[in-house]
């Protein structure tokens, strides 16, 4: 086999310089938020000891902790007491997805008809496993504070992270498939990359646009370090065949061949 064929894709070990990464992705995709890092811990006092860490002294969202880091570029930590509701915090293990949560009470005639839809949508969500973690942290990447992050979150616009979608399917392709629950949409995207270690996808829910900052035309990609090296090294190869961001428009009423065939021919 040749060095290209045997190399795996989403089992690599090195360590990445994040710098370079992040220069790389940033000259790929001209992301305009700041991609941050995620990492969970088993202790306060492990969280506490990251330099430089903030501490809520009020109470919030998960969602106003991600975009704390994303939008003004701090590191900051949380416990289950920081956070306003169970639903945050069963998302990422620090409150158990007990008989009470699983309910779904507190979301009947609010988002969802009736009870068995409110408990239905709790069973769907993706969630850490509640009992491993006492904390979590989020940070930008170019701080290099939580260094590895357990998973990297990338906002960007649908022409951005189609790219990127693309560009983690260059080599060992396998049809990504992703789901949404609706509300509680953070299950879709960091929820799920923490507990299975998978690329997710999301369309960031009302909450995390109203208290979380994202954008109107924003879509939330999380997934491992190494992932997302994978990623950028696919859409480089990708740029090198034309194929790239911004991507420009050809035209509607305009004969297609030509342009297809830079491509195909």
């Amino acid at each position: 086999m040749s060095e290209t064929e045997d190399q795996p894709v989403h089992l690599r070990t090195e360590q990445i310089d994040w710098d370079d990464l992040l220069g790389r992705l940033q000259a790929l995709l001209r992301i305009r938020t700041t991609p941050i890092g995620m990492k969970l811990f088993a202790t306060v006092e492990e969280m506490e000891s990251i330099s430089r860490i903030r501490r809520p002294d009020a109470i919030h969202t998960t969602d106003q902790i991600v975009g704390m880091a994303s939008r003004l570029n701090w590191t900051v930590g949380i416990t289950r007491a920081d956070l306003v509701g169970d639903q945050c915090g069963a998302v990422i293990g620090l409150h158990p997805q007990d008989e009470d949560w699983l309910s779904g009470e507190r979301m009947q005639g609010v988002w969802f008809e009736t009870l068995d839809d409110s408990s239905a949508h709790q069973e769907a969500m993706d969630c850490v496993p509640f009992g491993t973690y006492a904390a979590m942290a989020v940070s930008p990447l170019s701080a290099k504070r939580l260094d590895p992050p357990d998973i990297c979150l990338v906002y960007a616009t649908p022409a951005q992270m189609i790219l990127l979608i693309n560009g983690l399917q260059w080599r060992a392709y396998k049809k990504l498939d992703w789901g949404c629950v609706g509300e509680s949409a953070c299950a879709d995207s960091w929820g799920r990359a923490l507990s299975t270690g998978e690329p997710s996808l999301s369309i960031p829910c009302f909450a995390e646009r109203r208290y979380g900052g994202v954008m109107e035309d924003e879509l939330l990609m999380a997934l491992t370090p190494d992932d997302l090296l994978v990623a950028v090294e696919g859409m480089e190869f990708l740029s090198h065949n034309g194929l790239r961001y911004p991507i420009p428009n050809y035209g509607i009423q305009s004969d297609a061949r030509a342009g297809l065939g830079v491509s195909y021919d």
